[in-house]
């Protein structure tokens, strides 16, 4: 049981973890045990977008981690499916529709690929060396190396490509005129790339971190109407025999959050504190949907929103927290680069303790 609509199970599915909004099935970044990663983005194109309830981007995600052990055979299950089933239903929590189409980012230890998608349609391009981002529009053109296999003629079809010269995914399939928000992730995305490159040859996890907390650029959102509402960066190293670590912050607004490492190991010690409550007559479940709102803030959720108040009300104390936050990270930072760089040998008991016991000290800061 996805979101809004049922699928057929598979015979087997892998453990993942994810960070989603607390009311769907679906995630909107996460990865599973085998090293794979994905995250969505909501894209708008000429292919019109349907409020009949299909799949949505973010059940994609998940079904792409829980059943794909690569980053190709993810794409492959997305793809799939979405052929399939089709994407559509509102994205938001709220009575009045939210519908958009979806970009993903998807990699694993050896390979990296964007997604992008209108309506059943698609396009794929395998990034071989340098870095990449996405934000909310189209941004494959000629280098695409899988496509659906009706893609061109249904351009042809609709008279939005003549069929001569080199395709072009995102000149094909991108509106003409954007919707307002759409305008402003160009500069987003321009500015992304940008501190990308400033940085080319030398990414670290903190380089990354500082990029998703820079506001100059737009990419961390602090306003309430569309807040960063979590984070996560992930290390995936060549080597087989070394663990992939992926932090999460699971609170929103990155530069005022703290980046926790997950690592997957047998074992793992539940963390109820980051984990939203379930409710019997749960809104987003009932027909017609959305007609009442409930409270899914998970306890973490809760603390950090508080401590977020004070920073605002008493902003010596706020920066003195905010100190301690930035301290705890580095801790673990410092322990996840001791174990990536193999100055320390993994102990998988402790690493199935890890996300658990630094949710736990930074709950410890907040009261």
């Amino acid at each position: 049981q996805c979101t809004y609509l049922e699928i057929e199970q598979a015979e087997r599915t892998h453990a993942v973890v994810l960070s989603r909004p607390a009311w769907l099935w679906g995630a909107e970044m996460g990865a599973n045990e085998h090293g794979v990663c994905v995250g969505n983005e909501g894209v708008w194109t000429r292919e019109p977008v349907g409020e009949d309830e299909a799949l949505l981007g973010m059940d994609l995600v998940r079904l792409g981690l829980e059943r794909g052990s690569s980053a190709r055979e993810a794409l492959e299950v997305i793809t799939a499916l979405l052929e399939r089933y089709g994407q559509g239903g509102s994205c938001k929590e709220e009575p009045v529709p939210f519908v958009y189409h979806n970009t993903f980012l998807l990699a694993d230890r050896a390979e990296a690929w964007v997604l992008e998608t209108a309506g059943r349609y698609w396009a794929a391009q395998r990034i071989r060396e340098g870095s990449r981002n996405i934000s909310n529009q189209l941004s494959i053109g000629r280098e695409i190396t899988a496509e659906h296999a009706g893609l061109r003629q249904h351009a042809c079809s609709q008279g939005w490509w003549s069929g001569d010269g080199e395709f072009s995914f995102a000149e094909v399939f991108s509106l003409a005129q954007q919707p307002p928000r759409m305008e402003a992730a160009k500069a987003r995305y321009r500015a992304g790339k940008e501190l990308l490159r400033q940085h080319a040859g030398h990414i670290t996890a903190e380089t990354f971190m500082a990029i998703l907390r820079d506001k100059a650029s737009g990419i961390c959102v602090d306003s309430e109407g569309f807040r960063t509402a979590g984070s996560m960066v992930s290390v995936l190293p060549q080597d087989p025999a070394v663990p992939c670590v992926h932090f999460f912050t699971a609170t929103p607004d990155p530069s005022r959050s703290v980046f926790k490492p997950f690592v997957f190991v047998a074992g793992l010690k539940p963390t109820p504190q980051v984990r939203s409550p379930t409710f019997r007559d749960d809104p987003a479940k009932k027909i017609p949907r959305f007609q009442s709102t409930v409270d899914r803030r998970h306890e973490l959720y809760r603390r950090h929103q508080a401590a977020l108040e004070l920073m605002e009300r008493d902003q010596e104390r706020g920066q003195k927290l905010l100190q301690t936050l930035r301290d705890l990270e580095k801790q673990g930072l410092e322990g996840m680069n001791a174990l990536l760089g193999g100055t320390v040998a993994p102990r998988p008991e402790e690493l199935a303790d890890l996300f658990f016991d630094c949710v736990e000290a930074e709950m410890k800061f907040y009261t």
